[in-house]
């Protein structure tokens, strides 16, 4: 779990994705 804002999501919604995969970019400094 953290803090911050999403800069960017890597994954359509819908899309199958696998264990571990990064699904969005987060800036601690949000």
């Amino acid at each position: 779990e953290v803090s911050g804002k999403i800069v960017d999501v890597l994954v359509e919604d819908g899309t199958p994705v696998e264990y571990d995969q990064v699904l969005f970019l987060v800036d601690p400094k949000g």
